[in-house]
């Protein structure tokens, strides 16, 4: 997969911070760009593809009208919104009601960092996917500059400042909290445990929206917890 434009990058960043008032365009156009970077390794057209903690079901949406059988799972119904996507399930990543092997690619865009449980996760990805599948998975570190999400990026002076600082400043309880919606996963680590994994081949490991030197980014210890901001793994399932 080659690295991606420098516009490219700024009309997602432009987008990501109107995401509040503009949530549609927003994740629109991350659905759109999602998909083309899984049809980078496969085209979706004819395939199934399960899309986990897919919240408002735009990348469900957008896969659909490439051709793709695609489907919802999410955990939390208030994500769904009012339209979700038709034939979506509530159900929780850790277990999904699916068979083994029926999926050609399953998606998870920016979940892993609410999962407390990342290995147990993947493992559920891993399960549905069929031999030679592909796996999609991308997450915000905690030390990316938005690792705190709302509370960012005062969260580099601690999770409890930062929740106070947001309360403080907007009037309103901040979504998230540490240890219970909201972990803090690492570039390294995480790198480390899925090369570790038998069951599935690394195929790409690199940022998800820089527009230069996305892949070399991470193989650079330290420097890739802050510079990384969002890990996108392309894993493939062994035979």
């Amino acid at each position: 997969m080659k690295d991606p434009s420098l516009r490219r990058s700024a009309t997602l960043f432009r987008a990501f911070l109107r995401e509040q008032q503009e949530p549609e365009r927003c994740y629109t156009l991350l659905a759109r760009d999602a998909a083309d970077q899984v049809e980078a390794y496969v085209p979706v057209k004819g395939r199934v593809v399960v899309d986990i903690g897919g919240g408002g079901g735009y990348f469900t949406e957008e896969f659909r009208r490439r051709g793709a059988q695609s489907f919802l799972f999410e955990p939390d119904p208030a994500e769904l919104g009012a339209k979700p996507p038709q034939g979506s399930v509530v159900a929780d990543g850790y277990l999904l009601p699916l068979a083994d092997a029926v999926a050609d690619v399953t998606f998870s865009s920016n979940v892993l960092e609410h999962v407390d449980d990342p290995q147990t996760f993947l493992s559920e990805m891993v399960r549905v996917t069929r031999p030679g599948g592909l796996i999609y998975v991308s997450f915000t570190n905690w030390l990316s500059p938005w690792g705190g999400h709302e509370w960012a990026p005062w969260h580099y002076l601690g999770a409890e400042r930062a929740r106070a600082r947001h309360e403080r400043r907007t009037g309103r309880p901040a979504k998230h909290t540490l240890g219970e919606n909201l972990f803090a996963h690492h570039v390294g680590s995480t790198l480390r445990q899925v090369r570790a994994r038998d069951d599935v081949d690394v195929v790409s490991a690199r940022s998800r929206y820089w527009p230069f030197l996305a892949g070399a980014v991470t193989k650079v210890p330290g420097v890739r917890e802050f510079a990384t901001w969002n890990l996108l793994l392309i894993l493939r399932r062994c035979p």
